[in-house]
């Protein structure tokens, strides 16, 4: 990938493995992207499509062994996190880069009362005396708009819904002011009115701090809303990348296209959806070629043969689009929504 001065992330080449009894786990293959300061960059794909891996490896947080990352690099603020040493990582992490992951309750400590956890990391990261942390600690929960947010501090991760404990997340993640906040997942555990509730807040701390946001998510919808550009994900590969609007208008991968007609219609027309075919490969032994091919209904022979590289399919201004496909290779101009719902090449 070409240098990016306005980049405040840029992952490139990255590989990691999974050494295990059974064999070794190609998690992510070659994966790249960037984030530009101040964005919303959303990656999509179903789960083990590398996603949450690619987030601990930016995050020095994957277990070694069985991770071993065999190549790439990943620059933050200029600096390769894979070259920096434990004691840097651990500077880097909470104060400059923080993550909110999907489940809070695997994340918040249930014998620590909220205010002891947002306390802790106060006054780790940013030297704070307890009374100045607790302070502070109050101060977040009502950012993120925690009603009676002084008792709160007081309460234990059971005692709170689900949605709020959401908040809390979001609060630790916030407490030491990141320049990048890692979402992973943040709304899969809840209803639909607390999801619109928690992407809006997300929106709105962004637009205050200027912080910019890796979301990452299987929900198109979510995508829709809230991110500038999506990276599609499948079987540890990119094989797609591109601005949002563009990607909704024409997705240039027959994956990108059957994870539309995936997504429910507003007419209710169940009939209308087509799920893709098939299930994704066992990362143990991933099918040679193009990895989506066995489910692929445009799949050409060449595509059992070889890897697509990932190719520049339109770009206007620094709007570029590009994608790994072999079929949109021969066919620029074909609509891929339109082809997959059929079931087969034009």
């Amino acid at each position: 990938m070409a240098s990016d001065t306005r980049s405040l992330l840029r992952i490139d080449d990255l590989r990691v493995r999974f050494r295990t009894g059974a064999g070794t786990v190609e998690a992510v293959n070659g994966v790249s992207y960037e984030i530009e300061r101040g964005e919303t960059l959303a990656v999509v794909g179903e789960s083990g499509c590398g996603k949450s891996v690619t987030a601990m490896a930016i995050l020095g947080l994957l277990p070694k062994p069985p991770a071993s990352i065999d190549s790439g690099s990943i620059e933050f603020l200029g600096e390769d996190l894979l070259k920096a040493s434990p004691e840097r990582l651990r500077r880097v992490r909470g104060n400059q880069i923080s993550m909110i992951f999907q489940e809070p309750m695997t994340s918040l400590n249930p014998v620590f009362s909220v205010g002891n956890q947002i306390g802790e990391s106060l006054e780790l990261h940013r030297n704070m005396e307890p009374d100045e942390a607790r302070a502070e600690a109050r101060r977040l929960l009502e950012l993120v708009g925690i009603p009676e947010p002084g008792a709160r501090l007081d309460e234990y991760p059971h005692q709170l819904s689900g949605g709020m404990r959401q908040r809390v997340m979001i609060a630790m993640a916030l407490a030491c002011r990141p320049t990048l906040l890692i979402a992973d997942e943040p709304t899969t555990a809840l209803d639909v009115t607390v999801q619109a509730q928690i992407l809006e807040l997300l929106a709105r701390l962004q637009r205050s701090l200027g912080m910019s946001i890796l979301l990452i998510t299987h929900d198109l919808g979510v995508v829709a809303e809230t991110a500038r550009r999506v990276v599609v994900m499948y079987a540890g590969a990119v094989v797609e990348r591109a601005f949002v609007e563009e990607l909704f208008e024409r997705p240039r991968h027959p994956y990108t296209a059957g994870l539309f007609l995936s997504l429910p219609r507003l007419d209710g027309d169940v009939d209308a959806l087509r799920p893709i075919e098939g299930t994704v490969p066992d990362a143990l032994h991933l099918p040679s070629g193009c990895r989506f091919h066995p489910r692929c209904p445009l799949a050409m022979p060449v595509c059992r043969e070889r890897e697509p590289p990932l190719v520049q399919r339109a770009k206007s201004g620094e709007r570029s689009h590009v994608s790994a496909c072999f079929y949109v290779d021969e066919h620029p101009g074909a609509d891929l929504v339109s082809l997959s719902k059929k079931g087969r090449a034009a």
